[in-house]
């Protein structure tokens, strides 16, 4: 095999290259992972009580320092009572993965315990439902008002000396006002997005609006072609792939900001499923809901990525991906 071809500067990787090391990206974590959770010698700094012998207050499946049952187990020993027993076992917030699968199954089929708990999907789909109305809203403003401030100079130094102001406000200081406008429902929620991702946004897609080669700009000019043409016919076919390509990455950004933001107001969605499980030390059901978000925004990017390549044909760096 040609290690130098594994490791060449910039240059495209072969698919089935790209496969390997795609797949190695998500086996690697997994590996080490598995290491953790069920090799006592690498890291286990608890014990998991299986009998309690006679030490009043151990119980079990009881979780304890390996000192305090050392401790406890050399005292049972010197008096001649009954000795405890265990295995070596990791904390409680960090199960094995097989525990993790098993509640990511459950979340889906078994009610929840809590009465007023949400299965996993339905905690999911109304958060989705907050992200796409946050970013479809950022979006319509944010995209018009980028291009245009990367198009025209005077719209640029009109705005955007505010925007960047306004970038470094974070989004969750304004929740409590948010609340006190909206209601405590999902507005507030919506708007938190909203404000983590406009701001941002304008100038991200302002930027990526004046990277157009100029020289296109320019023959449309000296062939006579209209502002209002000029906008729609050259510098929107342009910029077009490379903004969708930073929407994707902008979206991302979104369900950071959902996090925080479905803390204000009601209780609802991914964050209080994952509260709630935390509460009550289930932790296998925070990672399962963790998880979810991960795989669910993965697959939402590889989703739009194909329908990029669809989109955009015309476009080499959008067919690479």
């Amino acid at each position: 095999m040609n290690t130098s071809s594994w490791f060449a500067v910039r240059r495209e990787l072969p698919q089935n290259k790209k496969t390997i090391l795609g797949v190695a990206s998500f086996l690697f974590p997994l590996l080490i992972w598995c290491m953790v959770s069920y090799l006592p010698f690498i890291w286990h700094p608890k014990v998991l009580i299986s009998n309690p012998g006679d030490v009043d207050y151990f119980q079990v499946g009881m979780l304890v320092d390996k000192a305090t049952f050392r401790d406890e187990l050399s005292n049972m020993q010197s008096t001649g009572k009954i000795a405890p027993q265990g295995q070596p076992a990791n904390p409680i917030y960090l199960p094995a993965p097989h525990e993790v699968a098993k509640a990511f199954y459950t979340g889906f089929t078994a009610a929840p315990e809590q009465h007023d708990g949400q299965r996993l999907h339905e905690s999911l789909w109304h958060s989705i439902r907050i992200i796409f109305w946050g970013f479809v809203i950022s979006s319509l403003i944010g995209v018009p008002l980028g291009i245009l401030c990367g198009t025209y100079s005077a719209v640029s130094r009109l705005n955007e000396p505010f925007v960047e102001f306004f970038r470094y406000l974070p989004a969750p200081a304004f929740g409590a006002l948010a609340v006190a406008i909206l209601g405590i429902y999902d507005g507030p929620k919506i708007a938190i997005i909203v404000i983590g991702t406009l701001f941002q946004q304008i100038l991200i897609i302002a930027n990526t609006t004046r990277k157009l080669d100029y020289a296109l700009i320019e023959a449309a000019m000296t062939l006579g072609t209209g502002r209002i043409k000029l906008l729609f016919r050259v510098i929107l076919p342009g910029v077009l792939p490379d903004i969708y390509r930073d929407q994707r990455i902008l979206l991302g950004w979104a369900w950071t900001y959902l996090i925080v933001a479905e803390l204000i107001g009601t209780s609802s969605g991914i964050t209080w499923f994952i509260t709630q499980q935390a509460r009550y030390q289930h932790f296998d059901n925070v990672y399962a809901a963790i998880f979810m978000i991960g795989f669910l925004g993965l697959g939402g990017d590889l989703l739009l990525a194909a329908l990029g390549k669809r989109l955009f044909r015309w476009n080499l760096s959008a067919n690479k991906e």
